[in-house]
C-alpha cells in the first residue's frame, strides 16, 4: 500500500485566537502578501530539488486561518507545485475555512484556484457554544457557509467539538444527529482538551468552567461511534468520520506513515527517517525563507527504532490499524520489533487490540482508551 506524499502548507495568521488553539496561529494588523507569496514560493523550490520525482497525492493548507489567505497566494503555490512535481490524477486539495462571512465571499476564487476539498471549522451548532469556544460565526452564517461550500466545492467536511461544559451525552446525540443531516461525507468530532498555553488553561484552572467527567466524555466517545456508524461515516480515524471512499486522503498519508514536506512558519515534514521542523515565528520564517530560500529550523534523523515508534502510534489511530508490509517497507522493521510481547498479550486478551500476521489493530474498545494502550504496547 502506497501512503502517498504530500504537501502541507502553513498560513500562520488569524483574525482572533481561540482559546482552545495551541495552533501556531498569530494576529496579525498587516500582511504583504506579496512577500509571503514569494517566500513560500521560494521555500516549495527548495524542496523540490530535494524530492524531484516524487508523484505529490494531496496538498493542505492549514493554518492559522489559510482561508484567509489571498486567493492569488493560493494559485501561484498550486502552479508551483504543478511545476515542480508529478501530480497523481486524483490529487486532492484541501483548505481549511472558517464559516464567517467574510471567508465565504471567497470561496469562489478559492476553487477557481485549484481547492478541490474544504474543511469548515464549524466547531458547534449551539450560538452559546460558539461564544463559548471564542468563534466568530454564528449558527446562522456556519450553515450559510456550508450550504455555499456544498454547491462551490466537490468535496467538503466540518469540524465539531464536543465534551463541553454543560454539555450531557444525551444533548451531544442530539446534535450530532443534527450534524448528519447537514454533512456531506466526511465529519471530523473532536473532544474538547485544555491544551497548555492556551486561554483556556488558566480559566479552566480557576475553576472558570468544569468539563464532562471521564465517564460522560467515554460515553459521548461511544455515542459519536454509533450514531456516525449507523449514517453511515463510520470512524477511519480517532476523532475522523466518513463515507467509503471519502477519508481525507492527505491525513490518511500521515498516519500511514508516507513522506510529506511542510512549508511555512511552524510546519513540519519527514522524508524517510529525516524529520524537518520550520521556524515557529512567523518573521523569523519569513526572513530566513528570503536569504536562504527556506525556514528550515531543525532536520532529526530517527532511529529504526525511533521511525517504528512513530509507525505503531500513528498507525495504531485507524481503524484499518497497521499493515505489516507497509510497515516494512517505512521503516525496515516489522511492528514487533518494537512491541512489548507482555503487554500486547495483555492487550489481546482484555479484547483492546487485534494481532495477525498482516496487521496489527486496536478494537472500538481500544480505541476509546488509546493512549493507554499505546503506552502498554510500547512499554520499555
Amino acid at each position: 500500500m502506497n501512503p502517498g506524499f504530500g504537501i502541507y502548507v502553513h498560513w500562520p495568521f488569524c483574525l482572533s485566537k481561540c482559546p482552545y488553539c495551541d495552533f501556531n496561529s498569530h494576529v496579525a494588523g498587516t500582511i504583504d502578501a506579496d512577500r509571503w507569496r514569494r517566500a513560500l514560493v521560494a521555500e516549495l523550490g527548495w524542496f523540490a530539488a530535494r524530492t524531484s520525482g516524487r508523484t505529490v497525492t494531496s496538498v493542505f493548507f492549514g493554518g492559522g486561518t489559510p482561508s484567509l489567505m489571498p486567493p492569488v497566494i493560493v494559485a501561484a503555490l498550486l502552479d508551483e507545485i504543478a511545476g515542480r512535481w508529478p501530480l497523481a490524477g486524483n490529487l486532492e486539495v484541501t483548505l481549511e475555512a472558517n464559516p464567517s462571512s467574510v471567508e465565504a465571499d471567497r470561496f469562489q476564487s478559492l476553487r477557481a484556484a485549484g481547492i478541490n476539498r474544504l474543511s469548515l471549522g464549524i466547531q458547534a451548532l449551539e450560538d452559546g457554544a460558539l461564544r463559548f469556544l471564542g468563534r466568530r460565526h454564528d449558527l446562522g452564517e456556519a450553515l450559510a457557509a456550508l450550504d455555499l461550500a456544498g454547491r462551490t466545492f466537490p468535496r467538503t467536511s466540518f469540524d465539531l467539538i464536543y465534551a463541553r461544559p454543560g454539555q450531557t451525552p444525551q444533548s451531544w446525540r442530539a446534535e450530532l444527529e443534527r450534524a448528519l443531516t447537514l454533512a456531506g461525507e466526511h465529519l471530523s468530532l473532536y473532544q474538547l482538551t485544555i491544551e497548555p498555553g492556551t486561554a483556556f488553561a488558566p480559566a479552566h484552572a480557576r475553576g472558570d468552567f468544569i468539563l464532562p467527567d471521564e465517564d460522560a466524555a467515554a460515553e459521548m466517545f461511544e455515542i459519536t461511534a454509533e450514531v456516525t456508524a449507523a449514517a453511515g461515516l463510520p470512524a477511519y480515524e480517532i476523532s475522523n468520520h466518513a463515507r467509503p471512499g471519502a477519508a481525507c486522503r492527505h491525513n490518511l498519508t500521515y498516519w500511514r506513515g508516507g513522506d510529506y514536506l511542510g512549508i511555512g512558519p511552524g510546519a513540519h515534514g519527514r522524508l524517510g527517517a529525516e524529520r524537518i521542523r520550520q521556524h515557529r515565528a512567523p518573521e523569523s520564517w519569513l526572513t530566513m525563507a528570503e536569504k536562504d530560500g527556506h525556514g528550515t529550523r531543525a532536520r532529526e534523523s530517527l532511529s529504526g527504532e525511533d521511525r517504528a515508534r512513530e509507525l505503531v502510534m500513528t498507525g495504531l489511530r485507524l481503524s484499518e490499524g497497521i499493515d505489516t508490509e507497509t510497515f516494512v517497507e517505512s521503516c525496515g522493521r516489522t511492528p514487533d520489533s518494537v512491541i512489548d510481547p507482555a503487554g500486547l498479550a495483555r492487550m489481546v486478551e482484555g479484547g483492546f487490540v487485534e494481532s495477525g500476521p498482516d496487521r496489527l489493530r486496536a478494537t472500538k474498545r481500544g480505541r476509546a482508551l488509546l493512549n493507554s494502550v499505546i503506552a502498554t504496547l510500547l512499554a520499555d
